[in-house]
Parts: structure tokens; C-alpha cells; sequence
């Protein structure tokens, strides 16, 4: 006698957003924030407090989703990475943030005098 039960296969609670961005379900977490919080050693329960808008299904499901593809997601955030630090040199390029710090404190400076 064998006993059938049937189980609803779910994907993981990926969604990408205009910009090619995975998030998690609904929300606005990233894909990289989550595995960020878990790389560092955070438990799926202290995700769930640190983001509080995700589910603690969710999490699980993102985690175990990476554990069973890391070299895709890894590829993933890899991209992500370079993509993040092309975009931050093009913006220092850009806005000419060189000294910007001091700058701001010459300016400050001179409106105490």
C-alpha cells in the first residue's frame, strides 16, 4: 500500500524590476541585500527582523534557491558588482568628486568669516 500525496511545486519569490534587478516577492529587497545579511551570518529569522517586509517563507525560499544555483546567482552578482562600480566611476567622472570633501569645507569656511 503506497500513499500518493501530492505536493504544489513553488519557484523561488523572484521578481526583476525595470532595471534588471532581482527582488524578493513583493518587496523592495534585493536579491544582494538578502545574501549580504546571509554571508554575513545572519539566521532566515534575523533577516526576517532586519527586513522586516519579507516573509520568513520567502527568505528561506531565496536561500535555499541560491544554495542550489550559487554559481548563477555568484555570476548574477558578480555583473551586479561591476555593473555598481562602472556607475560610481562614471558619476565621480561626471560630477568631478575629486576634493569634493574639502570643497564643501572651503565653502562652509567661508560663510563662518
Amino acid at each position: 500500500m503506497s500513499i500518493q500525496v501530492e505536493f504544489e511545486v513553488s519557484a523561488p519569490p523572484f521578481r526583476w524590476d525595470e532595471a534588471g534587478v532581482i527582488r524578493i516577492g513583493q518587496s523592495r529587497v534585493t536579491l544582494d541585500s538578502l545574501l549580504a545579511a546571509y554571508h554575513s551570518g545572519s539566521t532566515p529569522e534575523e533577516i526576517a527582523v532586519q527586513y522586516s517586509v519579507l516573509h520568513l517563507e520567502e527568505i528561506y525560499s531565496a536561500i535555499a534557491y541560491y544554495l542550489s544555483h550559487h554559481q548563477q546567482i555568484d555570476s548574477y552578482l558578480e555583473q551586479r558588482h561591476r555593473k555598481q562600480e562602472q556607475q560610481r566611476s562614471e558619476f565621480a567622472q561626471q560630477y568631478n568628486l575629486a576634493n569634493l570633501r574639502q570643497r564643501l569645507l572651503d565653502r562652509f569656511s567661508l560663510k563662518e568669516n
